[in-house]
């Protein structure tokens, strides 16, 4: 007999996270509410604890500034491609 898995959307675990990190509850008492293992809800706290620094970082912004950068420099590339390519097509005789 095969149980399916359950899956939480991020801000449902979230929501969990915040409440177990507020400690204005047990996490036993916050399990037996969402209907979730306590374990698994001490691995969503640790999670949230352990990234909420890089939230507040500026590695972020630079990393999406670096992606765009990319993305700018490959847009480029593909158009001086696409007119050598063109060019080439041309003096094939493939384009008239």
């Amino acid at each position: 007999m095969k149980t399916d898995r359950k899956s939480y959307s991020s801000e449902w675990k979230a929501k969990i996270a915040l409440e177990a990190i507020k400690g204005q509850r047990t996490i036993n008492e916050i399990a037996s509410d969402y209907k979730v293992h306590p374990t698994q809800i001490m691995k969503w706290k640790k999670q949230a604890l352990e990234q909420m620094p890089e939230i507040f970082s500026d590695k972020r912004e630079k990393k999406l500034q670096t992606d765009e950068e990319l993305k700018a420099k490959l847009y480029e590339q593909i158009g001086k491609l696409q007119v050598e390519l063109d060019w080439v097509k041309k003096k094939a005789g493939l384009i008239s």
